[in-house]
């Protein structure tokens, strides 16, 4: 049997608003209608496509179908704007995207002004980890490590962000004073984002050869060093200069703040290049397009 678009509408606001109560007050009609509709589709696909949580989420089965919805949604938009013309009057298309934290707080913020007439919402999560939403039909385009296409989608490559080891002058000769980074890294506090945030202990392999422990890599380690963890770009740095810690932070910034007298390298010479690709849904869509084209001419200019 087909998919009932009515049906589909109302799974897609079922997810997006987390709960049927809220989704029958979005659709105007009511939440029996919405348990209703959302049966039904079940039915057609045989399986349970979103689990009754608070919020609801959907299934593995159920994700394909948020993609589907917000596909169809985009280009029926799209389609009603271009047949009305000038008779659509001010409505504006919507476009989820998902961009790590350091790219956002960076290069990638003045890209959304290139688009005046879409309105965005913005996710944001560790590089490594931007994918999971596109995979999930969340988001429509994701700024990501990931250079495998996600399932429906194009990629293209947007170049590297280039980070340096750095922390705070007078911070830096207590921790790494005798030059023995492999120690130092063993003691000295260390920043990261978050949890997903295995920067810094890749650059540590990458200088040393040992882990951030002080251990060979190809060993077990039994501990970490002092990490603290500053989920938010400008305060991860401004921890930095205040001495909490050592950290990756972006060459822009980082060079700026050496210059200043503000940060020191702590490992001068040394840098870490992360990959970048731009990965979206693969559509005939106008505004996608555009979005695309304005993000790999911001990425050429800003990346390796």
């Amino acid at each position: 049997m087909p998919l009932d678009p009515v049906q589909l509408a109302t799974f897609q606001a079922v997810v997006a608003h987390g709960s049927f109560d809220t989704a029958a007050q979005v659709l105007h009609v009511t939440p029996s209608a919405v348990s209703q509709r959302i049966k039904a589709l079940e039915q057609v696909v045989g399986q349970v496509l979103v689990q009754r949580t608070r919020p609801c989420v959907p299934t593995a089965a159920g994700l394909p179908l948020v993609r589907l919805g917000g596909q169809i949604a985009l280009l029926e938009h799209e389609a009603l704007r271009a047949a009305r013309g000038v008779l659509d009057g001010p409505s504006r298309t919507r476009v989820a995207v998902v961009v790590n934290a350091d790219s956002l707080a960076g290069w990638f913020l003045p890209v959304l002004t290139a688009l005046p007439d879409v309105i965005f919402e913005v996710h944001t999560d560790d590089e490594g980890h931007t994918a999971q939403l596109l995979r999930a039909g969340t988001v429509m385009a994701a700024v990501t490590t990931e250079r495998v296409a996600v399932q429906g989608c194009r990629v293209h490559r947007l170049g590297a962000m280039r980070y340096l080891a750095v922390a705070a002058p007078d911070r830096y000769p207590v921790w790494f004073a005798d030059g023995d980074l492999a120690t130092a890294f063993a003691t000295a506090p260390m920043l990261r984002f978050n949890r997903k945030d295995t920067l810094q202990h890749r650059f540590v392999r990458a200088v040393t050869g040992r882990d951030a422990t002080g251990h060979d890599v190809d060993q077990t380690a039994p501990f970490d060093p002092p990490t603290h963890a500053v989920p938010a770009s400008a305060s991860f740095t401004e921890a930095i200069r205040l001495g909490l810690g050592w950290g990756l932070v972006p060459e822009d910034i980082a060079r700026a703040d050496v210059a200043a007298g503000r940060l020191v390298e702590v490992a001068a010479g040394h840098h870490i290049d992360v990959p970048l690709y731009w990965q979206y849904w693969r559509l005939e869509s106008t505004v996608l397009s555009a979005l695309t084209e304005a993000v790999r001419a911001a990425a050429g200019t800003a990346l390796h």
